[in-house]
Order: C-alpha cells, then sequence, then structure tokens
C-alpha cells in the first residue's frame, strides 16, 4: 500500500491522526502497507510496539494484526490497516479539549451534582464525561452547543462507569442500547450493560442526613443486614 492507493481525503483522514507515535505507525503504513515489532523496536524505539498500535486503534482507525518473519526468522506481529470503510471519523485526532466556559455550563446545568450519585461537589472535582461513551461514539455528534451530551461524574463514579463500560457485551457494538443504559442516562433508563438491574446510588450530606444514616446503620446492625439490603426491606413496608 502506499498513498495512491488511497483516495487524497482518506490518506488526509489518516494523517489527522494526533501524538508521535500514532503519526509513525500511519506514516509508516501508508509508506511500506504495514509495520512489524521490529520497525517499530528498532527504526523507532518502541519496546512496546502494541502500545503505539493501539494509540492508532483509539483514534477510530482499524487496524488488523497478523503474523510475519522477522529478520533473523522469529515469528512477530505485524499490522496493517484493516477495512477503512469502518474509520470512526469522530475519534481521529483523539478527544476534543473541553473549554472551562463548557465545563462551567455543565456545572450551572447540574446544579453542582454528579449525574450519578447526586453528590455537591466543588468544580474542580467533578469531570467531564461523555453520556455515550467517547470509545463508542466519539466526538462526531457532539458539541459543546449541547450540554445534554455530557454530563459532570465525580471521580469515583466516573471510574465505575468506566470499568462498567468496559465490560459490558455492549462496548462498540450497538449504539442505541448505551442510550437506554444507566451509565449514560441514570434519571431513565431500561438496563445497566445490558443486564435487567436498578441502581440508586445515595450521598448522605450534612448534619441530619449523616445522623439519619447512623441510624439506619443501627437499625440495619441490629437485624443483621447489610445497609442496601436494610433500605430495601424499609421500602417495601412502607409501599407494599
Amino acid at each position: 500500500m502506499n498513498d495512491t492507493s488511497l483516495s487524497a481525503a482518506l490518506v488526509e483522514k489518516l494523517r489527522s491522526v494526533t501524538g508521535r507515535r500514532s503519526k509513525i505507525v500511519v506514516e509508516h503504513i501508508l509508506q511500506y502497507g504495514f509495520v512489524t515489532t521490529e520497525d517499530l523496536e528498532q527504526t523507532y524505539g518502541y519496546k512496546h510496539s502494541p502500545r503505539a498500535v493501539k494509540d492508532v486503534r483509539d483514534q477510530g482507525i482499524p487496524i488488523e494484526t497478523y503474523s510475519v518473519k522477522s529478520s533473523d526468522g522469529r515469528t512477530i506481529a505485524a499490522y496493517r490497516f484493516a477495512d477503512l470503510s469502518t474509520i470512526r471519523l469522530g475519534r481521529i485526532g483523539g478527544r476534543s479539549a473541553f473549554s472551562k466556559r463548557f465545563k462551567q455550563a455543565l456545572y450551572a446545568h447540574c446544579g453542582g451534582r454528579c449525574a450519578i450519585c447526586n453528590g455537591s461537589f466543588a468544580l474542580r472535582e467533578l469531570q467531564i464525561d461523555h453520556r455515550i461513551p467517547y470509545e463508542i461514539a466519539g466526538d462526531t455528534e457532539h458539541s459543546e452547543e449541547d450540554v445534554s451530551a455530557y454530563m459532570l461524574l465525580c471521580g469515583s463514579c466516573n471510574r465505575a462507569k468506566s470499568w462498567t463500560c468496559e465490560n459490558s457485551p455492549n462496548w462498540q457494538v450497538k449504539l442505541g442500547e448505551c442510550g437506554d443504559c444507566y451509565w449514560a442516562y441514570p434519571a431513565q433508563y431500561s438496563h445497566i450493560a445490558m443486564k435487567q438491574i436498578r441502581r440508586t446510588d445515595i450521598i448522605w450530606e450534612g448534619t441530619s442526613e449523616v445522623t439519619l444514616y447512623d441510624q439506619v446503620h443501627t437499625s440495619a446492625t441490629q437485624s443483621a443486614q447489610a445497609i442496601p439490603e436494610h433500605i430495601k426491606n424499609l421500602l417495601k413496608n412502607i409501599l407494599l
């Protein structure tokens, strides 16, 4: 493969990747049709070549792995473009950098609360999160003019969402299913990572709420129940 085998527009898109390692991988494949671990290690000094290739994949460019022989006869990995019609344009160039103004607009929109646990946090303690994971949708359909496509999460909830999404069977498969997930729209959802589960995160803030929590904790201990189970039973007694 070389530049002439691809359209000028496609080559331009491929070359719009960000990051030194990504650019080296893309340029080498454009010139030679593939790049090997030997190339990345000996020519460019990358001892952990899969990381360099992952940088390219993370920007939405499909790369396939196959085996070749090294210069000394060993079997090594080689990488080439896969089906370039599946390039995810919203991810080329990496994540968009959000402006301070946009984060402040989100903060005002959510009242300074984490969208998952509803805890109150300072602006610096909250992180901008794509409701539909960036790894799924990229930034193609989103802009800073649409606060509804994003939310603010505390560090703990953001990490929990990342872990759950990355281990969901829906990961990078069905965008529509992500939109119905708790981790995208916790106020209205039909599943959590494709499972029929409902979830409520409760933060107890202020003297009166902490006192109430301590009472619930004491009651749960006396009943030999975990606090979530005890709260469910209390609600059953009230509602059923």
